[in-house]
């Protein structure tokens, strides 16, 4: 009779399973959890057949969606737990935490213009976690630390898992908690028989009064509002009252000062709009080491153990109890309650373990054999037992695994880690869930388009050629321009322009995300039409416009791609910067190029592309007027990017004006060796210019007249990127070789180290082979075939008389 406050310990498998356990022999009437209070509406969705966890709770305020909290929850959870015996059994189950409507509001308060304050200092509104520096709250933070450190263990996690976990009676678990917590908030003079309004540390009270709040703690108010709602229970004629809490909290609960009290430090709290929702969560963020505050370090193996004690270790229940539960009207497909004191007893939970690890392992191409699986079970075993503990824990698991089954290498076990330790899984969450119609929207395109959300990367390769593999790559494009990175684009090899290749990996943040999006629209297309309008209309040049309109085509967004093309008009009607301009060009022949592959309408832009060019081409020769080293080896690859751009789009009208502009560069006095070099090569390898005439003005370029500087850039620009088409090429090794050959001893001793810095951008082999080329003294025909091997002139002679009369000719 009366209340019955259970402290648990937030992802405990161990509070779980003893936690259903007291449940069942208590029975009660009603179970109050520490939890948000606006998620009442939404609890009933936790008992739905599609609810799979790990999910959690989101929190969001509409106006101010940077602030969302989240109550994360596995099956091993105890409040998960709680909730879902309450739910399966009509048993009333309430939420009593302080409403996140105070809690948000208090931390989203601005300082007043005339306090001197920071408000970087205060704590932050989405974790509410408490400043490291008090002893109150780094203790509530992490009560289990300071148990372990008291007991001998230098990891909270691990004392916790040996005394709880591996426990073969827990009867008087929950006591044992309570008096353990009691004790530590004694030593912290925190004693809830004791005033509760003690003076505040002098950040806390400087914060207070800067929000004109009254002089209190968050944890406090907490705690007040728990108790208050555990007066309603009673007030409601409640007998049997169950109390599921953080274990920190349960002295506070147990203990209940006047109501008075708790009505002062309630009383003005202020208030916030909020929605909820249910959202999937994964294994990796509900691991400490993604910052969550309440996280444990392996999920995973929490996972296993939950599992492997499900049908195993059940109550043996005698037929009087069998009456009993069957004169309650108990459901009939409620499964054996978990006994605790049975787990330790199960040896299914090592074996099945390290059989996972084998798997994994052969999954990666490691072996593991059985026998390697044997002798790991059995060194495991002899481990816990040296350690005097009843079953072997994670750690005796892990040196087992890694002396036999990595044979000592630690890498592996990084793996293990990942995969098993820690764990991919991922939730999920049934379609009636309240959602923004954004959210929706998406489910719907997820399940056409079979593009599942997962926890684990994974690549996936798309044909556009296939329709469904081209919505799916609209999809993916139009996230993307929402801010909503489930996928990244990745490189592809080869020359079709219809492959694709994404890594897929979606994170529990990524909700939040859609719902800051769906102010944009109800749908993934409408949101991400206007989102487009709105960063067009925001953009400040040229290169982001055409940027812009890119992504925009490749997404599909036709209405968008219209808007965006009278912005770029008109930005490059008044642009005069003719390096915008160049830059603007490339990215729009591309959206070009994969016009006919995506379906996509490319005459809107073609227009405006005849205009760049026109505009470029005219503006080209004053922009590289009196360029520096820097400019130029800026202006050298917009000239490259320009010129590739101009071959793509294969216009000859285009294609002659663009030479005709190089062609006026190349004999420009003045003009940037690097610039000048680079425009020779190209109308060389274009058919503009011959060997003849590129030979005379390397010789100009490279002439004692002109400074080593000056020759050096010619040259460069020139050859740059160029070896391959330097060895097979006669018409470049000439114009090189004339040109070395006809210089003196002393300038060739000047230019070298400029040329072998234009030469060492080779690779080796490249190199190797030129100076074979050039050994050999040939200077006429490319390296291919038999010419590279030496003949011997003089056994060749021997054998012409022979071949002559064979040919019937009188000599050769």
């Amino acid at each position: 009779m009366g209340i019955h406050v259970f402290g648990i310990r937030h992802h405990g498998p161990g509070s779980a399973r003893s936690l259903v356990y007291a449940l069942e022999q208590l029975q009660p009437d009603a179970i109050l959890v520490e939890g948000p209070p606006e998620a009442q509406p939404i609890l009933p969705l936790l008992t739905h057949a599609d609810m799979k966890p790990p999910v959690a709770l989101l929190i969001y305020a509409p106006e101010q969606l940077q602030q969302a909290v989240y109550y994360p929850f596995a099956i091993f959870s105890p409040e998960w737990q709680a909730l879902h015996y309450g739910l399966t059994r009509n048993i009333p189950v309430r939420f009593i935490d302080l409403p996140q409507i105070h809690r948000l509001a208090i931390a989203n308060s601005q300082l007043p213009t005339s306090n001197s304050l920071d408000p970087a200092d205060l704590p932050n509104p989405s974790t509410l976690e408490s400043p490291p520096d008090n002893p109150e709250r780094a203790i509530a933070q992490d009560p289990l630390k300071y148990l372990a450190e008291a007991a001998g263990f230098n990891d909270g996690e691990r004392w916790w898992e040996y005394m709880v976990e591996h426990r073969r009676d827990s009867t008087d678990l929950f006591a044992g908690i309570l008096e353990a917590m009691t004790a530590l908030r004694q030593e912290l003079d925190l004693d809830p028989g004791k005033e509760l309004k003690q003076e505040l540390d002098r950040e806390n009270r400087e914060i207070s009064q800067a929000l004109e709040l009254p002089d209190r703690s968050i944890e406090r108010q907490r705690e007040a509002y728990m108790r208050q709602c555990i007066r309603a229970a009673q007030a409601e004629g409640k007998e049997r009252i169950a109390v599921v809490c953080g274990a920190w909290h349960a002295p506070s609960l147990a203990q209940m000062p006047p109501a008075k009290t708790d009505a002062a430090l309630l009383k003005g709290l202020p208030k916030i709009k909020v929605e909820v929702t249910w959202v999937p969560w994964t294994y990796g963020r509900l691991c400490f080491t993604s910052g969550y505050g309440a996280g444990i370090d392996s999920p995973g193996w929490y996972h296993h153990l939950w599992e492997s004690s499900k049908g195993l270790a059940f109550v043996q229940q005698s037929s009087h109890q069998t009456q009993e539960l069957t004169a309650n009207a108990k459901p009939l497909h409620q499964p054996p309650t978990p006994n605790p004191q049975l787990l330790s007893s199960n040896p299914q939970i090592t074996t099945r373990w390290i059989v996972n690890v084998a798997r994994l392992l052969r999954s990666q191409d490691i072996d593991a054999s059985s026998a390697s699986v044997i002798e790991a079970v059995r060194l495991a075993e002899s481990l816990a037992a040296l350690r005097d503990r009843p079953l072997p824990g994670l750690p005796e698991l892990n040196e087992a695994v890694q002396a036999v089954l990595c044979f000592g290498d630690p890498l592996p076990m990084q793996l293990i880690r990942e995969k098993l330790i820690v764990g991919e899984r991922m939730g999920e969450v049934p379609d009636d869930t309240p959602m923004v119609p954004l959210q929706q929207d998406l489910l719907k395109q997820q399940k056409r388009l079979r593009l599942k959300a997962e926890a684990s990367a994974r690549q996936l390769d798309l044909d556009l050629r296939n329709a469904n593999d081209l919505e799916r790559s609209q999809l993916l494009h139009r996230l993307l321009l929402l801010d909503i990175p489930w996928g990244s684009q990745q490189y592809t090899s080869g020359k079709g322009t219809f492959k694709e290749q994404w890594r897929l990996q979606w994170q529990p943040e990524l909700a939040v995300q859609l719902i800051e999006a769906s102010i944009w629209g109800k749908t993934i297309e409408e949101a991400a039409i206007a989102r487009t309008r709105d960063l067009a209309n925001r953009a400040i040049d040229l290169p982001t416009l055409t940027d812009l309109v890119d992504k925009t085509l490749l997404a599909n967004l036709i209405d968008a791609a219209s808007y965006l093309m009278v912005r770029l008009q008109a930005e490059a009607a008044i642009a005069t910067d003719i390096a915008h301009l160049m830059a603007a060009l490339p990215p729009l022949a591309n959206v070009l190029r994969y016009g006919n592959v995506r379906q996509i309408d490319t005459e809107i832009i073609k227009y405006v592309v005849d205009g760049l060019v026109a505009r470029i081409c005219v503006g080209l020769p004053f922009a590289c007027s009196s360029l520096n080293d820097e400019a130029a080896t800026a202006m050298y690859d917009r000239i490259v990017e320009v010129n590739s751009a101009v071959m793509l789009l294969q216009n000859p009208e285009m294609l002659e004006s663009w030479q005709a502009v190089l062609a006026q560069m190349a004999d420009r006095q003045g003009l940037h060796g690097l610039l000048a070099g680079r425009c020779c090569r190209i109308l060389l390898d274009a058919g503009i210019f011959t060997t003849e005439s590129v030979g005379t003005r390397m010789g100009l370029a490279l002439s004692t007249a002109s400074e080593p500087a000056i020759a050096a850039a010619w040259v460069e620009g020139f050859l740059k990127g160029s070896g391959l088409i330097l060895l097979h090429d006669d018409r470049l090794w000439q114009v090189l070789d004339a040109w070395v050959a006809s210089l003196t001893d002393d300038t060739f001793t000047i230019l070298l180290p400029l040329l072998r810095r234009t030469f060492s951008t080779f690779p080796a082999p490249e190199r190797r082979q030129m100076g074979e080329r050039v050994k050999r003294g040939d200077s006429s025909t490319a390296i291919t075939g038999s010419s590279a091997i030496d003949l011997d002139r003089d056994r060749a002679d021997t054998v012409l008389p022979l071949v002559a009369q064979l040919l019937g000719v009188k000599e050769l």
